[in-house]
């Protein structure tokens, strides 16, 4: 870490590609396209390694590099400012055997998507990343009762959102 900080390239390469992966998979979860998860760890790799100096506590290097991920993520959806649609042609895709598992996977994302940005990044975190809310709330710079606040308020909308798509009612 500390050859990294000094701007030692391999020594930042070999730490960062330690978290590649998971960087690529909260970019994708964001973003929802190849190209555009891989443009962002392109970006985040820039962003860490020109930031790397700045980072106080190397024990929290994985953590600093999802928040630039998911800030990367959020800024680039903001650019483009655009909704995926499945097309027509891409419906014969979807029946197959699996076709309820992959529904449910588009249904899931639909809903975490209707969420505000704060809610998403919590419930992303603790979910996809498995984060405790101690390292939700140092990542995201708020309180833990306000995490766990986030997270709570974030799983209701999801369940409303779900029983209202469902035609039932709690």
């Amino acid at each position: 870490m500390k050859k990294a900080q000094k701007g030692d390239d391999e020594a930042f390469l070999t730490l960062f590609q330690q978290y590649e992966v998971d960087i690529y998979r909260m970019a994708y979860v964001y973003v929802k396209k190849k190209e555009d998860a891989l443009d962002v760890v392109q970006e985040v790799a820039y962003q860490s390694f020109k930031k790397i100096d700045t980072l106080k506590k190397p024990e929290y290097f994985k953590s600093w590099l999802i928040k630039i991920t998911m800030n990367c993520a959020i800024n680039l959806i903001k650019k483009n400012s655009k909704v995926v649609l499945i097309r027509s042609e891409y419906e014969e895709f979807i029946e197959t055997e699996e076709e309820e598992d992959i529904l449910l996977t588009l249904s899931l994302q639909d809903l975490i998507d209707g969420l505000e940005v704060e809610e998403k990044s919590v419930v992303l975190l603790r979910f996809y990343q498995n984060y405790t809310f101690k390292e939700i709330a140092e990542l995201l710079d708020m309180p833990l009762g306000t995490a766990k606040s986030v997270l709570y308020r974030a799983i209701k909308k999801l369940r409303n959102k779900y029983f209202e798509g469902d035609g039932v009612n709690e």
